[in-house]
């Protein structure tokens, strides 16, 4: 029997605290297809950790921590310094602004109500620039797109079989709705979760053949940024300053915390 994704979360929580002091971990996150109720069997479980520097590095000026970690089995734990994170969601990017909405996490109890602050201003920081947002939206859908037939190492195997990356392509299509559907308005929340959940895992599993992939991805690739470009057109990169500064007290308030509890443990 499968394990159900929190406790999968809890094991990501687990490997990490080989890396980092439990008191340094603002929390952790799920990232990726379960989020959009995409996950197929085949899918794993990857997530995001939140930490916080030590007074040491701080005041010795380290770069802050922002790498990937590669468990055993494939999954990946994104480390990455609280700063660091609280400037990703200044730049609206998509694929780290849903752990805002994820329903699978754990989070310190020691930093739980400066996190709430977030959690509770969810949708107003996933719109703090909707310029940018979209932007990024435009951009990872090229990204997308390059990648269906890019022999990366580890698709050589999957292009070799099928010709290119059906998973590129599912994550193309998943794009270009929700850019619409951001645009449009809809609650940040519903935009994470597509209408045609079936179809779109059903392309995930190589639905069509190459010559079919191509064309719609081509299709969908030209549709996305004719749609994000004459948004950008018509709108400013124009950030809401409210949100920035709830972004930088919570930044503060979690690192003043961490400092204070190392100082006087």
């Amino acid at each position: 029997m499968d394990k159900p994704v929190i406790v999968q979360v809890r094991e990501h929580y687990n490997e990490a605290l080989k890396y980092f002091d439990a008191s340094n971990i603002v929390g952790i996150f799920l990232q990726g297809s379960q989020n959009y109720h995409l996950d197929i069997p085949t899918s794993d479980v990857d997530t995001k950790l939140i930490t916080t520097p030590s007074f040491k590095s701080i005041a010795l000026n380290r770069k802050p921590v922002s790498t990937t970690h590669v468990r055993a089995n494939e999954e990946h734990i994104d480390f990455k310094d609280v700063r660091l994170y609280m400037e990703t969601f200044r730049k609206q990017n998509l694929n780290f602004l849903e752990i805002l909405f994820t329903k699978y996490y754990l989070v310190n109890s020691t930093y739980s109500t400066e996190w709430m602050r977030l959690v509770f201003a969810r949708e107003q920081i996933a719109r703090m620039n909707p310029w940018r947002a979209v932007k990024s939206m435009k951009g990872v859908a090229l990204e997308k797109f390059h990648a269906m037939e890019h022999e990366y190492p580890s698709k050589v195997e999957i292009l070799a079989k099928y010709g290119y990356d059906a998973k590129q392509l599912h994550h193309l299509l998943r794009v270009e709705e929700y850019v619409q559907r951001y645009i449009n308005g809809e609650p940040y929340e519903d935009c994470l979760i597509p209408h045609d959940i079936e179809y779109l895992k059903a392309v995930k599993q190589n639905l069509y053949t190459l010559e079919e992939a191509r064309e719609i991805a081509n299709k969908s690739i030209q549709h996305t940024v004719e749609v994000a470009d004459d948004f950008c057109a018509k709108h400013s990169d124009e950030e809401n300053s409210n949100i920035r500064e709830l972004l930088e007290d919570v930044q503060y308030e979690i690192m003043k915390i961490s400092v204070q509890n190392e100082l006087e443990g």
